[in-house]
């Protein structure tokens, strides 16, 4: 059965607003965006004239199985099973929120591999999911066993890879295995212990051999980057996003315009880091190094947008006190950080969708009818977005998943 949404204001995500449009979708899509469309006569009428019809948010970095607990690990010391089905809880708050797609960036024991498959036959309810599988990263780098992590869960989250050869069967495998894209971490992180987040990780040549495994099979990849060095060898081994991206010098970011290469700056890993503090339980090497960080990634992402790379929101949702549900909190960050709040939208939609290979992201002909109808104008407002009640409706796939 065809089904209209009157829409009293239409954000397209493309960067217009539309006044009073009504949408018709069949099966799963779009499929004409008019003033008066040609539904026949049984079709289903929603009436939202008094809101905001928009396509779903997507962000594209978070962690679907971390909750947000200052013990990063504390979820993977329970197992497989307890991990996966935080991850089940967390998907639905990510949903109820209006974030209709994301891109898992690493889940412990790639949990988040079986999550989508579970999402995908309905047993149990989520957004669309792109998922990375675990992290390249070398020995003694981000996320590595010997820098906090306890030898049980050394294959956890990420994998250690010390040459291009073994960055290469690492990524053929996390491929085999399901994954949507491959990550690999090009500088140290905040989070673990013992790595200065400025220094390089991977090097560009291990990087590269990842990246052509990858995009033989049509994949995508990103990179764990936030000093200036590993940002640069990730852009030249031919990556196609940088997550994070505190220290983006002039050449850095000429370079990814250069390239087409994204930024996904998740400023609320490291806003959120900062406001806990040592109070609230974060271990003070994470603190320390996220206060250091901040000042610098505010003047990066300023910079890249102002030169014009293409940004995409992600949150990097599930480190300590960046919960799922409050994805939307990202957007009010970004228009603080420079963004009007039609670009951060943009960020959130179909420039995300782009990212993570999409046919998602906008309301347009052809589109997903992926959507989410919205009490009050983000446009001028984007904090609207922020509250679970705000969003009157989600739709995914032409399927009403949440009706407030």
């Amino acid at each position: 059965m065809a089904l209209v949404i009157k829409a009293g204001r239409l954000i397209d995500g493309l960067g217009k607003t539309h006044k009073d449009m009504q949408i018709l979708i069949e099966d799963d899509k779009i499929v004409q965006v008019a003033s008066s469309v040609d539904a026949g006569p049984d079709a289903r009428v929603l009436d939202h004239s008094k809101g905001t019809v928009m396509p779903g948010l997507i962000d594209a970095h978070l962690h679907i199985t971390s909750s947000g607990d200052p013990d990063t690990l504390k979820n993977l010391r329970r197992g497989i099973p307890y991990t996966t089905l935080v991850g089940a809880v967390q998907a639905k708050k990510t949903l109820e929120a209006g974030i209709t797609a994301i891109r898992d960036a690493g889940a412990g024991f790639n949990t988040a591999l079986d999550l989508k498959r579970a999402v995908n036959d309905g047993l149990v309810p989520g957004p669309r999911m792109v998922v990375s599988g675990r992290g390249l990263s070398i020995s003694g780098g981000h996320g590595d066993p010997a820098n906090g992590w306890p030898p049980e869960l050394q294959f956890a989250g990420r994998r250690p890879v010390d040459s291009p050869d073994e960055a290469r069967k690492a990524a053929r495998e996390e491929l085999a295995f399901g994954a949507d894209c491959v990550k690999m971490c090009a500088t140290g992180g905040v989070m673990s212990m013992g790595t200065d987040h400025t220094v390089r990780g991977l090097t560009e040549d291990e990087m590269r051999a990842a990246i052509e495994e990858a995009h033989n099979r049509k994949k995508r990849s990103l990179a764990h980057a936030q000093g200036t060095e590993g940002i640069k060898n990730a852009i030249r081994a031919g990556i196609d996003s940088i997550e994070h991206g505190f220290w983006l010098d002039d050449e850095a970011i000429e370079l990814m315009l250069e390239n087409d290469v994204f930024l996904v700056p998740t400023l609320a890993a490291v806003y959120h880091i900062v406001e806990a503090g040592t109070e609230k339980g974060v271990p003070p090497h994470a603190v320390e190094k996220a206060k250091v960080g901040q000042a610098a990634h505010l003047v990066s992402f300023k910079n890249a947008l102002d030169a014009g790379v293409k940004i995409a929101m992600g949150t990097d949702a599930g480190t300590p006190f960046n919960r799922h549900g409050k994805n939307a909190f990202e957007l009010k960050l970004m228009v603080d950080a420079g963004m009007t709040p039609m670009q951060a939208i943009v960020a959130s939609t179909s420039l995300a969708a782009e990212i993570l290979d999409l046919n998602a992201g906008a309301v347009r002909e052809g589109c997903l009818a992926d959507l989410i109808v919205v009490d009050g104008d983000p446009t001028e407002d984007v904090t609207c977005l922020s509250e679970k009640e705000n969003i009157k409706m989600v739709m995914l796939g032409g399927d009403i998943k949440v009706e407030r």
